[in-house]
């Protein structure tokens, strides 16, 4: 059995890859936000049977002390804990650098010290900007349209380095914009369902014209584990995606028709980017992935779309979010 540590293990996509990977029969650590009320986030959620078969290591990113001892031991590394928010970015950018650059940094440097045989860094889409040709492929530039995506570029590049320069073994995993259960309400989806199941008579949102290629939670997950598992993939910059877009307009009306079709759509200046910052396009090539691994998509996003609103749909689940607030 593989000893893997998952950094954000609490999180919207660390806890559905700890999920899987215990059911897939790796040995697996969590490394969740150290909090004195002992919440581990997503992971609480988790039927007793997965958390009986998990260690929980509760840190934070930030210490390289902490960091280290959490990956002594470990064969693998998925370092996913980051700052994601956008909105959030603009106003903390201090936050950003701290946890992911710095963050990425401290797992770099004790998977270095400590011979770890595989280590992934968490990328983003978002450090392409946008799309200045389509399908975006991993020899896309690079455009730091936020602070956010500034830090996760940094994180990257610095993960770069030490493949480069100490040949740790190292892959970039840049997901697209992927969406499911547990998600932030941050997020685009999320907002918009629990804003319709809880029966607003307007919804509230950003701009409409921005196109994205969304990615079900679980094609990431597996994403991950399929690079993982590959012997081509050290050193690379992998995306995962569906080489399929929509635009937040046409998302949106979706939805409303399949949730509640007597809403308004109701644009709200707070949740619009700054017209530099906002990334118009994102649409992503997987022919790499589909070359080095044997990830495929498994999930249309329609059938995503309605595993995620059959989870929404839960009371128990619904009421965790405040769609009265503007989550940034």
């Amino acid at each position: 059995m593989k000893k893997v540590l998952v950094t954000g293990a609490d999180g919207f996509i660390g806890s559905h890859l700890t999920e899987e990977l215990v059911k897939q029969g790796y040995d697996v650590k969590a490394f969740v936000y150290y909090n004195s009320f002992n919440s581990w986030g997503w992971i609480d959620t988790f039927s007793q049977e997965i958390k009986n078969e998990l260690e929980i290591f509760a840190g934070d990113i930030r210490d390289p002390n902490g960091v280290r001892t959490a990956i002594e031991g470990m064969d693998t590394v998925f370092h996913l804990a980051a700052l994601i928010g956008i909105p959030f970015s603009y106003h903390s950018p201090d936050s950003y650098i701290d946890t992911n650059i710095k963050g990425t940094l401290n797992v770099l440097q004790a998977a270095q010290s400590l011979n770890t045989e595989r280590v992934l860094v968490t990328s983003t889409s978002e450090v392409y900007g946008t799309a200045q040709y389509l399908p975006i492929n991993e020899e896309h530039p690079l455009q730091g349209q936020s602070p956010y995506s500034a830090t996760k570029i940094g994180a990257d590049k610095i993960a770069e380095s030490f493949y480069r320069s100490f040949n740790l073994p190292v892959t970039i995993v840049r997901p697209f914009n992927t969406f499911g259960p547990r998600q932030s309400a941050r997020a685009i989806i999320p907002s918009i369902i629990i804003q319709l199941l809880n029966n607003y008579k307007k919804i509230k949102l950003g701009s409409l014209a921005p196109k994205r290629d969304f990615v079900y939670v679980k094609d990431t997950v597996q994403g991950f584990i399929e690079i993982a598992k590959s012997d081509k993939t050290f050193g690379e910059e992998i995306n995962i995606a569906t080489q399929i877009e929509i635009s937040i307009g046409d998302l949106t009306h979706k939805l409303v028709d399949i949730i509640n079709s007597e809403v308004k759509i109701e644009q709200e200046n707070q949740r619009i980017r700054p017209v530099k910052s906002e990334v118009e396009r994102l649409l992503g090539s997987n022919e790499k992935i589909k070359s080095l691994t044997n990830w495929k998509q498994g999930y249309s996003f329609e059938d995503g779309l309605k595993e995620t609103m059959n989870w929404f749909k839960k009371s128990e689940n619904l009421q965790r979010y405040k769609p009265e607030i503007y989550n940034v």
